[in-house]
This record gives C-alpha cells, sequence and structure tokens, in this order.
C-alpha cells in the first residue's frame, strides 16, 4: 500500500471502531481512533498471519495490551476478512464473539485474554522468549500498549527482563495518547521520559508523530532488522484523532461519540477496503499447518505440551 491508501486504511479503521461503539452503545472509541493509523501499518505492511491457520506456527503474535481499545482490533479483523461487516456491529452483544475486551475462548486470533492493564507487555515477553529459545520459528512478537498502563509495575519488570534476554523479536508500540480515564497521564506527550526509561533496561528506542504512516512503516523496518535488543516505538498520538469534537479533549474516555454519524462523515465516511496480510509461510517459515476448522486440537496440544 502506498501512504494515501495506508491513510485511508486507517480512517476506515477509526469509522468502524466509532460504528462498532456507538452500535453497542458503549466502548472505547476515542482510545481506538489514536492507534488506528499505527495498526494500518502494521497490519498492511509487517504483521505474518494466516487468518485461517492462526495455530500456523510460523505465524507473528500480535497482543493488544490496552485491551479497551478492542474496536480496533476488531475492525482490524474486519479488514483482514476474518469477520465480516455484520459481525463488527454485534459488539459487547450478549452472546457475540466481539467482547468488550477480547479473549481467546471468543476468537482464534486472540494470543491472551488483557483488560487488566499492564499484563500484554509481560505476556509479550514471554512468548518472545519462547520463540527463541523453544519454538525457533522465526515469529516476531508485537504488543500495542497504552501510555496509561506504563504506570503499572509490572510493565518495567517485563521491560528489564525483556532486555536481559535481549529479545530481538519483541516489538512494543506504545500509544502516547497523553490522555487516561482521569485525566493527563504523567509524562502526558514526553516521549523523551518514556525513552530514558526504556533504554534504562538496554532497549532500542525509536520516537515518532504516530500518524505520519511514513514514519510509522520506517519505525517498523527498524525494529525488524534491529539485533540483540528489543524494540519500544514511542508514538506520539491523538486521542479521539479525525474528529474535532472528541480529538485530544479530556472526560471522554470509555465512551461512545456524541454523534456518530457526524463523525463518520467528518472521517470521510464508510469504507470498505480489504487487505491480504502476509502469509508467513512466503518467508520460508515451517511447514503447512492445518486449517482454521482444525485449530483447536492442535493449539491445545501445543499449550499443554
Amino acid at each position: 500500500m502506498n501512504t494515501r491508501q495506508l491513510t485511508e486504511l486507517g480512517q476506515q479503521l477509526r469509522v468502524d471502531s466509532v460504528r462498532a461503539a456507538d452500535a453497542a452503545s458503549s466502548g472505547h472509541p476515542t482510545s481506538s481512533m489514536s492507534a488506528a493509523d499505527l495498526m494500518a501499518v502494521l497490519l498492511a505492511h509487517h504483521l505474518r498471519y494466516d487468518f485461517d491457520r492462526p495455530a500456523h506456527p510460523g505465524n507473528d503474535r500480535f497482543i493488544l495490551s490496552k485491551g479497551h481499545a478492542s474496536p480496533l482490533l476488531y475492525a482490524a479483523y474486519k479488514a483482514a476478512g476474518a469477520i465480516d461487516d455484520a459481525e463488527l456491529l454485534t459488539f459487547r452483544e450478549l452472546g457475540s464473539r466481539l467482547e468488550g475486551h477480547p479473549t481467546p475462548r471468543r476468537l482464534p486470533w486472540v494470543e491472551t485474554a488483557t483488560g487488566s492493564l499492564g499484563q500484554g507487555l509481560p505476556v509479550g515477553v514471554g512468548i518472545a522468549l519462547s520463540g527463541k529459545r523453544l519454538e525457533r520459528t522465526g515469529y516476531r512478537v508485537w504488543v500495542l500498549c497504552g501510555d496509561s498502563e506504563l504506570a503499572e509495575g509490572s510493565v518495567w519488570e517485563a521491560a528489564e527482563h525483556a532486555g536481559y534476554e535481549h529479545l530481538d523479536n519483541l516489538t512494543a508500540i506504545v500509544d502516547v495518547n497523553r490522555l487516561g480515564q482521569r485525566g493527563p497521564t504523567r509524562h502526558g506527550h514526553d516521549l523523551d521520559a518514556y525513552a530514558r526509561r526504556f533504554q534504562a533496561f538496554g532497549w532500542h528506542t525509536i520516537e515518532i508523530d504516530g500518524h505520519d504512516v511514513d514514519a510509522v512503516d520506517r519505525a517498523y523496518g527498524e525494529a525488524e532488522s534491529t539485533s540483540g535488543q528489543p524494540t519500544v516505538i514511542l508514538a506520539r498520538t491523538l486521542k479521539g484523532k479525525g474528529v474535532a469534537a472528541v480529538e485530544d479533549r479530556e472526560g471522554l474516555h470509555g465512551k461512545p461519540l456524541p454523534d456518530a454519524e457526524e463523525a463518520i462523515a467528518e472521517l470521510g465516511g464508510v469504507r470498505e477496503l480489504r487487505i491480504e496480510v502476509q502469509d508467513p509461510r512466503r518467508h520460508g517459515c515451517c511447514t503447512p499447518w492445518p486449517r482454521r476448522d482444525r485449530w483447536s486440537s492442535r493449539a491445545t496440544t501445543r499449550v499443554t505440551r
């Protein structure tokens, strides 16, 4: 995808996040909108994943540590063809697979349940360590974090361990949108403050504008080519990006947009872009793997060994 197409995909992810939350009359659309460009570039250019074979050993692992931004994850699944638009709009309905916070119990593409903040990176470190020491199938672990959860001690314990183990197959992406549930975060948009902490634990740090899709693309490429240490991408973003009524405004966390139709129009309307996510087998990884209708028993076997 070129720059314009990546930008359009980011807008589609925003629109679909707004639509899903509006259909449910609840959710976290503004938290989803800040990270939409980060997700768009990852999905279109860097993630290697076979959605028909979620247990394929060569699949990259993606963890949405800021699990409250689940509308963004489900919008990404739609763009990848894993779910359709009708299912997207069942978000948070009783019995729907699209729960308020994603869980592997309902969706085979979810690596771990996230909702309690500060849990995604520790799990990602464990998966990355397994990938380097045990499975050795060449997958990369991508963890999308929020800046508010960097107040959790578990994040820094995980960061220390990742640096000690030189986990260069791990990339943390921090959506630094400066606003938490109760107001501004401690460091706001001071990316250097976060970078110094990660550097102290031996991480390679990259600071970018999280809404510049070309800068995001370059950052992911730099992370993939970095050896000997994990990488954190600190992305300056705006909560509610693209809609003037909510962009970078306090007091709107965890609420659907006040006027979804107006917001969708401001974002350019509903789109139906579809992308082909890279197949891990194209990168010379692993042997053929069962299709999705046989994934469950194989995945269970892998976990219980």
